[in-house]
């Protein structure tokens, strides 16, 4: 009788858990196996995978002379690095320090909070990117405001392969509102005695900032920056849209997504785009590791 009774309470929780058990093996799973094949591969999605070995691999990296070196591959990674290393800082210390104004006591705050956060749930659309676009054009606002006030001769940002990619970057900070909630939430859950004590001491603002604030929230800061790293690794409609899907001028805003996009649906190497995508994977994940090796030392946990 209790062995039956066992049974069916596997049985029912099984039934349960099978919607999102079907989905993980058929949505997620099979896919992942799928592609890792396809990346030892020749598909061209119109013909059947022909097995290759490495080779897709071997010419991201080395190369031959029957099959050269990509150089847009390394060019794309180096586009992608200087992206993620200059915009996720400035993203996270933006949203930081407009948490902290945010978690004072004033009239309206919710209100703040709410402008605050809808360039997120905003940025990343096409149409933000569209208007992105015609605000860093050659005769876009930016450049209509520099001539009207300053009598300049401003170059054409997005055209410009020396501006380009800092238009993204600037693009990417406007969309601090997630990371922004997520200190907020945290600065609510450090002790207010903290502050009182360091008051008593005579500690100045600064002093308090960087000997309670940074502590206390340095596992929030350590989380948003992982979101916000594999995030920003992942960007592409932005740099889409922006440059019209050529990753130009000059390839100074060919993203690492948008060139896999363009080996897989233009070039339609899918082979290869799915070794670029497992790349990514292991850069991602050894970037992660690396993150949570140096948080040992770094992260207070308040034990």
């Amino acid at each position: 009788m209790r062995k039956s009774f066992v049974v069916k309470e596997y049985v029912t929780s099984y039934m349960f858990l099978a919607p999102w058990l079907i989905g993980f093996f058929v949505l997620t799973l099979y896919p992942m196996a799928y592609s890792l094949f396809l990346s030892f591969t020749d598909f061209s999605i119109l013909e059947t995978p022909h097995w290759i070995g490495a080779r897709n691999y071997f010419q991201m990296f080395v190369g031959n002379d029957r099959f050269p070196r990509d150089l847009r591959f390394a060019n794309s990674l180096w586009v992608t690095f200087r992206f993620v290393f200059i915009s996720v800082p400035l993203r996270l210390a933006f949203a930081l320090a407009v948490a902290m104004l945010m978690n004072r006591k004033l009239r309206l705050i919710p209100f703040y909070r709410t402008v605050y956060y809808i360039p997120t749930l905003l940025g990343g659309s096409v149409a933000i990117s569209v208007l992105w676009r015609q605000l860093f054009a050659g005769d876009g606002a930016l450049n209509l405001i520099l001539r009207t006030l300053f009598n300049a001769n401003p170059p054409s940002w997005i055209a410009d392969p020396r501006f380009s990619l800092y238009t993204l970057i600037l693009l990417a900070v406007w969309q601090f509102g997630s990371p922004m909630i997520i200190f907020l939430a945290g600065l609510k859950q450090v002790p207010g005695e903290l502050y009182d004590a360091a008051d008593v001491d005579g500690a100045g603002r600064i002093t308090k900032f960087l000997r309670i604030t940074i502590p206390a929230l340095s596992p929030v800061i350590m989380f948003n920056f992982i979101m916000q790293t594999i995030t920003a690794f992942q960007s592409f409609t932005q740099a889409f849209v922006v440059s019209g899907g050529t990753g130009g001028p000059l390839d100074s805003t060919m993203f690492y997504s948008l060139y896999l996009y363009i080996r897989g649906f233009n070039f339609w190497n899918m082979g290869y785009a799915a070794a670029m995508a497992w790349f990514l994977l292991l850069i991602i994940a050894a970037l992660t590791a690396a993150i949570f090796r140096l948080a040992r030392s770094r992260v207070s946990y308040g034990e």
